[in-house]
């Protein structure tokens, strides 16, 4: 059953017949409801089924990451879908049905602050990954710019990450990744600025086994 909140010539939210209505980023919509399906899907739908599957394990761990590291490109949609957008696109490789994720063109982060200069991560005691690089000393680098870290583990599906840790200007940067203790995890770096409102385009720092 459908509810009018702004009488019959406002939006609506619900069902009314085969028209279902709603309320998206402050957008009322109308759509017609789905047919349920009688027909075989093609190759072309299959491929497309198998990387957005793939495609969303690979996000949806981070994706209270993606509303603010993909800020600049979410216009007039959500961070992690213009995160989607980009990867389904650049980080997909193999051919059907064997798809795979190619990790090093993946992005967690894209705008247009500078990221470092030869950032490179090491597994420690503890399980704590620690970053490190060299500042690029550009003057759109703020020191203040926040470390963003992300740590993903293909095999548990799982991932880990910070944004408000170290700044630029520390060299150096940790993340406890006890919760992957064993495992190879992908990870990466970038940087945000103090206000939340730019990122840097994401550097992938390798695999690397959490001991």
């Amino acid at each position: 059953m459908a509810t009018f909140e702004k009488g019959i010539l406002g939006g609506f939210s619900g069902k009314v017949g085969t028209v279902i209505g709603g309320t998206w980023k402050g957008i009322d919509y109308m759509r017609s409801k789905a047919n349920k399906r009688t027909f075989e899907p093609s190759q072309k739908q299959l491929e497309v089924q198998l990387k957005f599957a793939l495609m969303m394990r690979f996000l949806q761990p981070i994706s209270g990451l993606l509303e603010v590291s993909f800020h600049d490109l979410a216009i007039r949609k959500t961070g992690t879908n213009a995160a989607f957008a980009y990867n389904y696109k650049e980080a997909i490789t193999g051919t059907f049905p064997n798809y795979a994720l190619n990790y090093e063109k993946a992005l967690i982060s894209k705008g247009n602050l500078p990221n470092v200069l030869g950032p490179s991560v090491i597994s420690g005691a503890g399980s704590i990954l620690t970053w490190s690089w060299t500042d690029n000393n550009s003057s759109k680098a703020d020191p203040n710019d926040q470390a963003i870290l992300v740590a993903y583990c293909p095999e548990m599906r799982q991932a880990i990450f910070t944004t408000n840790g170290a700044k630029r200007s520390d060299l150096t940067a940790d993340l406890n990744a006890l919760t992957f203790k064993g495992k190879a995890v992908e990870t990466y770096i970038g940087f945000m600025s103090e206000d939340g409102y730019n990122a840097a385009i994401s550097i992938f720092t390798g695999e690397v086994t959490v001991s």
